[in-house]
């Protein structure tokens, strides 16, 4: 038998098979060779030969194993050892080392005899010294635990797959960058497209770009750690290009880093869910628009005699608004007069719980209003009961009996209507206002106020006409309303204002949207007449990113505005963008105002009252001008809460009536008598040196009877009780007239016109405004001066305007008129100049 020498280095060739025992070799040589055997038989890697026919001539023990043939394997090819699919399959590796490539294989050995493997074979081929392949050796391993494991991964993820895929909400993973990566089937159907088709996008490009924004911050503070989960309304963008309303909750997977690997969206369809707010919204709405209608004070109760809500004639009728008296006892807002408590009504609401049976209180019984005077009631308590029958409170309906209550439902329904516009007066806004603050806390959205005020309409009006102004408005509220959304809210404010309460924002930019639709609108109204288009000012307030509650809800919005208007107009403001802070600005003002009072840099305007048949000026209103550093011009209803608030109120009433004491008696000096007449706060009032004062003014300027008169509002001059009736009459003992201010403002002030000490009654500049442009309006004006003059006062009407106007009120028997019409606020050079041509 030939032997073959073993290759060496010198050889130049690589050697590729373990070296065979040479005859003679050497002790040393002899146990490699033993070694090499016995590392080929107890290898766990099962090892093979195939020689040139590609038959098996070697196999380990550990093959042999496998194989389970016993010495049947020996020079067989892979076909007779295995089954045809793993020997076709190991076969394509075994020709390409038999062609002279490095082969690998991997899959499933089912043999004859053996259990089935999952082996990975790595076939290498055998060269001889010319180069020649004379055969191939092949290591195999056995995969088997790590091949089932792999399987059972692969069944999890397919398993995973099916229920992403198959799942009833949407679903999507998302690269941090934003890139959607995969995305389910009822993501996909709810967006209107096939889901391989998602993949495609960008996640902001399915989402409402307001909604975008807000997502991109949430996915920012999951990276940061901050929130480890997010939850946020969206809209998301249907193919079709409708919106369509979901809840989005956003999580996030991290790498071994901790890295943010990529966000998980999981996507809810909410169109069912706004359907029943809606459909729940629209219900409470006609449940409280029924409240509203009703001619009987109606106040909801718990079954703990708390208060869940009042409606506008229970307001009118304690002086309570709903919003402040929820959660109160009943006793506390609906008290019985003569009584200390309110035991008769409390009592009731008890027996009427107790019997669950409606019970009639015995009548007529008082009900004393918050300014302290009363009125004649007959009442009715029922029990409440939810869906399931039970008793959870009581309704407590009061009858008015008083000789004004038919006047005093048309004053409600004025206050909640505006007749020229017909939309909802601002009087409606603060009850639905809390309740959409209520309703953002509970399900921890948002909602905004816009309040929009237009920049010199009143100039325009006067240039082109009180009727070319009213249609302009007319026109400008059916252009707003088209604008709303399902669930806003449209509003007339004061003079040329308007809201919008938007109960549900998701982001700023909702509200930023309807801003720019409101200022859209504005400009699309020319005025007949006018040369350019209307422009208007637009305060934004929301919560609660800029107030805590409905109140401040409605200031914040107005201080919006207000800032918009300074700053030039035709823009729209955010309260949250504005200069910090508000209460800065204020110790600003009250600091100037200081330094004014005390070098004398203020002055009174006088608006002049004319008698309504004749047209000669009657007497006058001083009223406080204040030019700042030659620029801002602040009036009355701007200084008179900053000086309230510094304390300041004192001083500067005292101010005022000095003034106006003394252009007083120059007039009387030069013989043109023109009674005066001061606004007096409520604070400056009960001053305990404000008699003392009035006297020393008095005495100083030689103040006559009639040539002064003093103006309160309701609340003050009829609340504090017999120390304030005291008071008041000691005034009037010294020829001070007294005039109630706003009369028809609301409904105290028409109750209690028996008791009041006023001489004189001013009508209210709201009710003013519609008298000649509104039937209800105007026929409850004509009820409230006949109600007046039959109680010997004196009525002025406030803020006229136009010439029909004034010549309504001139045939109602109104006594005198004050407003534009008759003549603007003026020095007092001015008026006596106009006395002089009179």
């Amino acid at each position: 038998m030939r032997v073959r020498e073993p290759p060496t280095e010198s050889s130049g060739r690589a050697m590729t098979r373990p070296p065979q025992p040479a005859i003679g070799a050497s002790p040393v040589d002899l146990s490699l060779a033993q070694a090499a055997a016995r590392t080929l038989h107890t290898a766990a890697t099962a090892l093979a030969y195939f020689d040139r026919r590609l038959r098996l001539r070697f196999a380990n023990p550990t093959l042999q194993r496998w194989l389970g043939t016993g010495a049947g394997w020996l020079d067989q090819p892979l076909g007779a050892v295995l089954d045809t699919q793993s020997a076709l399959a190991a076969r394509s590796a075994l020709l390409r080392a038999a062609g002279g490539e490095s082969a690998q294989y991997e899959g499933q050995w089912q043999t004859a005899t053996g259990p089935a493997r999952y082996v990975r074979g790595q076939f290498e081929p055998d060269r001889n010294a010319a180069g020649q392949v004379v055969g191939v050796v092949a290591a195999f391993s056995d995969l088997s635990q790590r091949h089932a494991l792999e399987v059972q991964l692969r069944k999890g993820e397919q398993r995973y797959a099916q229920a992403f895929q198959h799942a009833a909400a949407g679903m999507a993973l998302v690269h941090p960058d934003g890139q959607v990566l995969q995305a389910n089937r009822a993501l996909a159907a709810l967006l209107g497209c096939e889901n391989s088709a998602l993949a495609s996008y960008r996640w902001r490009d399915l989402l409402h770009p307001d909604d975008a924004v807000t997502c991109a911050a949430l996915a920012e503070d999951l990276r940061s750690g901050r929130n480890e989960q997010a939850d946020t309304p969206i809209r998301l963008r249907h193919r079709d290009g409708h919106e369509v309303p979901a809840l989005l909750r956003m999580s996030q997977v991290r790498n071994d880093a901790g890295a943010q690997h990529c966000l998980v969206m999981l996507v809810e369809d909410a169109t069912q869910r706004r359907h029943y707010e809606q459909a729940v919204a629209r219900e409470s709405a006609f449940a409280e628009a029924a409240l509203d209608a009703l001619g009987d004070a109606v106040v909801v109760c718990d079954a703990g005699a708390h208060i869940v809500a009042l409606n506008p004639v229970a307001e009118a009728l304690t002086g309570w608004r709903s919003v402040d008296a929820r959660g109160r006892l009943l006793g506390e807002v609906c008290i019985a007069s003569g009584a200390a408590t309110a035991a008769p009504l409390a009592d009731a609401l008890q027996q009427a719980l107790d019997r669950d049976a409606t019970l009639a209180l015995p009548a007529p019984l008082a009900l004393r209003h918050q300014l302290g005077f009363d009125t004649a009631v007959a009442c009715t308590l029922a029990p409440m009961r939810d869906a399931a029958g039970g008793v959870i409170g009581a309704v407590l309906s009061c009858h008015d009996l008083s000789e004004t209550r038919e006047l005093t439902l048309r004053l409600i329904q004025l206050a909640r209507r505006d007749a020229l516009t017909g939309l909802p007066g601002v009087r409606s806004l603060p009850g639905r206002a809390e309740r959409a603050v209520r309703m953002a806390a509970l399900h921890g959205w948002r909602c905004a106020l816009l309040q929009l005020g237009l920049d010199g309409f009143r100039r325009l009006n006067a240039a082109l006409g009180d009727a070319t102004g009213d249609h302009a408005m007319q026109a400008l509220a059916r252009g707003m309303r088209g604008t709303l959304r399902d669930g806003d809210s449209l509003y007339r404010g004061d003079g040329d204002e308007f809201l919008v309460l938007m109960p549900r924002v998701d982001a700023l930019g909702a509200a930023s949207a309807q801003a720019a639709r409101l200022a859209a609108q504005v400009a699309a109204i020319t005025p007949e007449g006018a040369h350019t288009a209307l422009r208007a000012s637009i305060g934004v307030s929301l919560y609660p990113d800029d107030a805590d509650d409905a109140d401040a809800l409605r200031a914040n919005a107005d201080a919006a505005m207000h800032a918009a208007k300074a700053g030039g107009g035709g823009v729209t403001r955010y309260f949250g963008s504005l200069p910090e802070p508000a209460a800065a600005d204020a110790r600003v003002v009250a600091d100037a105002l200081r330094h004014a009072l005390a070098n004398h840099a203020l002055s009174l305007h006088y608006q002049p009252r004319v008698d309504a048949a004749s047209g000669r000026v009657l007497g006058a209103e001083a009223l406080l001008r204040w030019q700042a550093d030659g620029r801002d011009v602040y009036v009355p209803d701007q200084l008179i809460p900053v000086a309230e608030d510094s304390g300041l109120i004192v001083e500067l009433g005292t101010w005022v009536l000095r003034e106006a004491c003394a252009q007083a008696r120059h007039w009387r000096q030069h013989r043109r008598l023109t009674p005066i007449s001061v606004n007096v706060t409520a604070r400056q009032l009960r001053h305990e040196r404000f008699c003392a004062e009035l006297d020393a003014l008095m005495a100083e300027f030689a103040i006559g009877r009639g040539e002064l008169e003093l103006e309160l509002s309701g609340p003050s001059m009829l609340t504090g009780g017999a120390a304030t009736a005291q008071l008041l009459d000691r005034i009037r003992q010294r020829g001070v007239h007294l005039a109630l201010d706003d009369f028809g403002s609301d409904y105290g002030s028409v109750a209690c016109l028996a008791r009041t000490p006023a001489d004189t009654l001013k009508i209210d500049r709201r009710l003013v405004r519609n008298v000649a442009c509104d039937d209800e309006t105007g026929a409850t004006a004509r009820e409230m001066i006949a109600l007046a003059r039959s109680h010997r006062k004196t009525v002025i009407a406030k803020g006229v305007e136009t010439p029909d106007q004034a010549a309504f009120l001139r045939t109602a028997a109104c006594n005198q008129l004050q407003g534009f019409y008759c003549g603007a606020p003026m020095p007092a050079t001015a008026l006596e100049q106009r006395l002089l041509a009179a």
